[in-house]
């Protein structure tokens, strides 16, 4: 394979997949950027350069002009803060062709911004130009409210790594140290570090900004050209161009809308909390024989270990203290009833302290909504994740954890939420890649997949399966191809391991299909060094010929489910890129606010839903056609919860 690449002359995918240095690059899968000496590293002190400031209006029509005669111009923002919703543009660079940049200057006064915007306005509507920038999700929020909304098509350096290599880092310092061997000048070196005393960019003096900010637009400019030629290389311009790119301003629309939140119920929420808590804390002390605090795992320890010796060999920390973690403590749920007074007392702290009174301080005071984050470049696998909150970490294994969802509202009685969840969609996505026929009968069929699958293992009809059964064959069928091991089941399911080892033996018996798809997933990374999803999403493993069995053993698993998680991902990317279109081409009020997991959350004016319910349903039923039907729920109600 190596001579072939060789030949071919696929000198960066070589190297890639091989896992070595390329000369003077870094590789893809270390961190080499510290490698890098720092005086070999070009900066804008021994670069030539051309950094202009456009402060009138004559100048920033120069501008202008400049920007409508190119095929493509890159820009970015400069703000009082990084929360796109609630700051104020503090100035705009814009670059045309390297080591060339203008620096326009915004006043704090609204008005007169809004007048330097407007000059813009051309360049920005001209669908005839590409806009390039590093992170674009929060330029375009941001300017947003000054009522200047670009025209695509859009390139995103950060967006255009993230496809070429998920595992690193994609801030434009690193791939400005990585791709153009330069150190920008750093934000710091302007406000301040991080914490209490950091200024913000109006504060800082013309001459400084204009420097940092125009050295923005340059480098992101000269990072287009450099990683746009290498997309085609690693087969990753489709799913740049046709899933990455198109939900960018899918998301930027989901951010601005934001969600309603019931404030009161959350503080009703909170006091009840509170007085569940006071009772199990008592509850505790008096399990334990005295008050301690809970929250000290080192006391903790003690109590458990020492005084009420429930485990004879307890497990300890990497500093000699008992463990106390939750996975320790589920284990030991049955020796004593102070463990599950612990773990209920946990999870109704972290609720109150995570959710219930956090949430009420998230809510932007611009707009009265909050304004989740969706980070496109985090996971390796393809699926967004979300901070501030993090929508992905609401608990809905318990109905107190659940309850946090009746928090999320409308955003008028004009309003109603729908959720839109796909059904058992990893599942689906294992049945259409292996081609197994008799998991792909179960879906056909409409059977429930994991009863269907305990009537196979256990070889009873599917009327007579026990809850038992089922359970057993739901850890299996979501077990299996995250690697879980006969061990991993008895553990799940409180069986021995002999028994655990029978169930998933009867399991490839049963699906020969799903064995077949691991062992050629496994074969395919091992001779490409990477698997891919039906996309063409990429999961490079260097580790699947390592002499080190765990890291072996990571990478073949990663080799099986990668392409699963990853293909679940692009399938609700592409179903969220198509219904955001056909809302916005319908001229309809309603709104993508929320998606989490396999779920999207949608504020539907009550007047559209008959337009709306069947939009969405056909939308996300065939985002990404698959040999066997796929199956969305749809609910709506009042509140989240009610919808979901």
């Amino acid at each position: 394979l190596k001579a072939l690449f060789n030949e071919l002359e696929f000198r960066t995918l070589a190297k890639r997949v091989f896992n070595e240095p390329e000369d003077g690059q870094l590789t893809l899968f270390e961190e080499p950027a510290e490698e890098v000496e720092k005086a070999e590293l070009r900066t804008i002190r021994n670069t030539q350069h051309e950094y202009l400031v456009a402060d009138t209006s004559d100048k920033i029509k120069e501008v202008v002009e400049q920007l409508l005669q190119a095929q493509e111009f890159c820009f970015d923002t400069e703000t009082t803060g990084t929360d796109a919703n609630n700051c104020e543009l503090v100035g705009l660079s814009f670059a045309v062709k390297p080591h060339h940049a203008w620096y326009i200057p915004c006043p704090p006064d609204y008005n007169q911004t809004l007048e330097i915007l407007q000059i813009l306005k051309p360049a920005f509507d001209n669908p005839g130009i590409l806009k390039v920038g590093q992170n674009m999700k929060f330029d375009l929020t941001v300017l947003h409210y000054y009522d200047i909304h670009p025209a695509g098509p859009f390139f995103d350096t950060m967006l255009a790594h993230y496809v070429l290599e998920p595992e690193q880092r994609h801030n434009m310092d690193y791939l400005a140290r990585v791709y153009l061997n330069y150190e920008p000048v750093s934000i710091e070196s302007l406000i301040g570090q991080k914490g209490g005393r950091q200024g913000n960019m109006r504060d800082v003096e013309l001459s400084l900004i204009k420097e940092y900010a125009a050295e923005d637009a340059d480098i992101t400019l000269q990072l287009k050209h450099k990683l746009s030629s290498l997309l085609p290389e690693a087969g990753a311009e489709k799913l740049f161009n046709e899933i990455e790119m198109p939900l960018m301003p899918v998301l930027t629309s989901m951010e601005i809308q934001g969600v309603k939140i019931d404030v009161e119920n959350l503080q009703q929420f909170s006091r009840d909390l509170e007085k569940d808590l006071f009772s199990i804390e008592n509850e505790i002390y008096q399990l334990a024989g005295e008050r301690f605090n809970i929250a000290s795992p080192r006391q903790l320890g003690i109590i458990l270990f020492e005084k009420l010796k429930i485990d004879d060999k307890p497990k300890l920390t990497a500093t000699k203290q008992y463990a106390t973690g939750e996975d320790v403590l589920e284990k030991l749920s049955g020796r004593h009833p102070i463990v599950e007074k612990i773990l209920d007392y946990r999870e109704l702290m972290k609720l109150k302290s995570t959710y219930v009174d956090t949430l009420p301080q998230m809510i932007n005071p611009r707009t009265g909504r909050i304004h989740t984050s969706y980070n496109q470049a985090v996971t390796s696998t393809g699926r967004l994740s979300s901070t501030n909150p993090n929508l992905q970490n609401i608990p809905v294994r318990t109905e107190r954890g659940r309850e946090i969802r009746k928090a999320f509202i409308p955003r008028n009685p004009d309003y109603i939420l729908l959720a839109a969840d796909y059904s058992q969609i990893e599942l689906r996505i294992i049945a259409h890649l292996s081609g197994d026929q008799a998991m792909q009968d179960a879906f056909r069929f409409g059977f429930d997949i994991h009863a269907a699958t305990a009537a196979k293992i256990f070889k009873v009809p599917i009327e007579e399966v026990t809850r038992e059964q089922r359970r057993a064959a739901k850890s299996v069928n979501f077990g299996i191809v995250y690697g879980i091991s006969a061990f991993g089941l008895s553990q799940n399911i409180g069986i021995s391991k002999k028994e655990a080892q029978l169930i998933i033996d009867e399991y490839f018996r049963q699906y020969p299909g799903i064995k077949t798809y691991m062992e050629k997933s496994i074969a395919t990374a091992r001779e490409r060094g990477y698997v891919e999803t039906i996309m063409g999403r990429r999961r490079y493993l260097p580790d699947i010929n390592s002499v080190n069995a765990n890291m072996r053993g990571f990478a073949e698993r990663n080799a099986i489910n990668a392409p699963i998680q990853g293909s679940a991902a692009d399938m609700i990317k592409i179903a969220m890129i198509n219904i955001h279109r056909e809302l916005r081409n319908r001229n309809l009020n309603s709104w993508m606010v929320l998606q989490v997991h396999d779920e999207l959350v949608f504020d539907v004016k009550r007047t559209e839903m008959d337009v709306v319910k069947p939009l969405v349903k056909e939308m996300m039923t065939n985002a990404l056609p698959l040999s066997i039907p796929v199956e969305v729920d749809i609910n709506t109600g009042e509140n989240w919860l009610e919808a979901h």
